[in-house]
């Protein structure tokens, strides 16, 4: 894994100079507004510092030559992350709380460190994990320099405990138990000499950045108009995500929209849609067959984004599951297109599952994760991620127009994920 900061005078700049070095597959970790010091600082302007990384193919290690030369494996991996992570509220007034179920690949501890444990008592468990709270927030925000001059030590009650503490997070978080078996899996090879916590976090913190990837949003390039297409169950929210996302293009980048609805299924679907239409003063077309679609499309030709809104039914509806994959199909190639599953952040792992199962059959899509503010854990976020390998597009949190959008915040998601604020 490459990981570089790059600085620009935009936060544009300062990303365009990243993808130019490390390539468009580049994933932006973190961007930090740099504001100007000293004397004449009312006289300039702030900087932006956007820090990217690049997952490379990695080599087989020999589990052996590890052990045998536990040195320098990271030796290239900038280890600090650039925002804070506290752990503080993970501590439990029960002992057990912070000690969930063994993962399938537990941390094998020593007959010494577990009659260590037994004799702590809750108290004292309570101060450990305070003072590695404290520790972490200091030495997350350092440079790897000064993660170099950290001195090797043993690997401790404390490192072991962070393991338990990082899986019961990721598990209370609704991460499935297989990802986060993955993770704890992954990170066994960093507890040994010379590698304390914060080498842990750091290194779990770059690997979900790079497992997330980097947000797909609508694409303005290409022959006009891009036809954009919005698939999901009922009642997820697709009409007023449309509306936000058409909002935002309206108004922010002065881009021509217009709507098509094919959702002739819902009471008060279209007059719905008709509604943010006519405050956006923008065309609206109801279509009720596929062949109707292309004709709407082309009478809005002069348009740059054209959203359709398609009907929610259940992913067990057959014959509806069919009408919505005609009509997508039926666009006439000369058309760009783009599809977005919009999914609901509060439904549950199986059901998403079957969802995007059943959307996969239909088109290939990106997807938009809306009701996070219904919801206090993210995990699903990255179960449906890694099981559908399909791009994270853009979350909503709430009903207001257009505020409560924005495209998908890697790193924010990642840190709640993490137990941070």
């Amino acid at each position: 894994m490459t990981i570089n900061k790059f600085q620009g005078k935009t936060k544009e700049e300062a990303i365009e100079k990243a993808k130019k070095a490390l390539g468009d597959n580049a994933v932006i970790m973190n961007v930090k507004e740099i504001k100007p010091k000293g004397l004449f600082r009312a006289f300039s302007s702030s900087t932006y510092e956007v820090t990217a990384a690049m997952e490379e193919k990695e080599p087989y290690i020999n589990p052996r030559s590890v052990l045998q030369n536990p040195k320098g494996i990271h030796d290239n991996i900038n280890l600090a992350a650039d925002e804070k992570i506290e752990l503080s509220k993970l501590v439990k007034s029960d002992k057990e709380a912070v000690k969930p179920a063994v993962p399938v690949r537990p941390v094998i501890k020593s007959e010494q460190v577990k009659e260590t444990e037994d004799n702590n008592d809750e108290k004292n468990l309570e101060k450990r994990l305070d003072d590695l709270s404290t520790m972490l927030e200091e030495k997350l925000g350092q440079t790897k320099e000064a993660d170099a001059a950290i001195p090797a030590k043993s690997s401790s009650v404390e490192e072991l405990d962070f393991v338990r503490i990082l899986y019961s997070t990721l598990i209370n978080n609704e991460v499935h138990e297989n990802y986060a078996n993955q993770i704890i899996g992954e990170i066994e090879q960093f507890i040994r000499p010379g590698n304390s916590v914060d080498v842990i976090l750091a290194n779990v913190y770059q690997k979900l950045i790079l497992q997330f990837g980097r947000p797909h949003t609508i694409d303005l390039s290409g022959k006009k108009p891009k036809v954009v297409f919005f698939i999901g169950p009922t009642g997820v929210g697709k009409t007023t995500t449309i509306a936000k996302i058409a909002s935002k293009y309206k108004v922010e980048y002065n881009r021509k929209v217009a709507f098509i609805t094919a959702d002739t299924y819902r009471i008060a679907a279209t007059e719905q849609l008709q509604v943010y239409a006519n405050i956006l003063d923008a065309p609206m077309k109801i279509v009720y067959s596929a062949e109707e679609l292309n004709d709407a499309v082309m009478k809005m030709s002069d348009q740059d984004l054209i959203f359709v809104d398609t009907a929610g039914f259940s992913h067990k509806n057959a014959t509806q599951r069919e009408d919505t994959k005609h009509l997508l199909d039926s666009l006439q190639p000369d058309f760009h297109k783009e599809v977005y599953l919009v999914l609901s952040a509060t439904t549950k792992y199986k059901d998403l599952q079957d969802i995007v199962d059943i959307y996969k059959e239909i088109s290939d899509y990106n997807l938009i994760f809306t009701k996070l503010d219904e919801t206090s854990a993210y995990g699903n976020l990255l179960n449906i991620k890694l099981y559908s390998k399909a791009g994270l597009s853009y979350v909503t949190m709430g009903q207001n127009v257009p505020d409560d959008i924005e495209v998908f915040n890697t790193q924010k998601i990642v840190k709640q994920l993490l137990g941070g604020k």
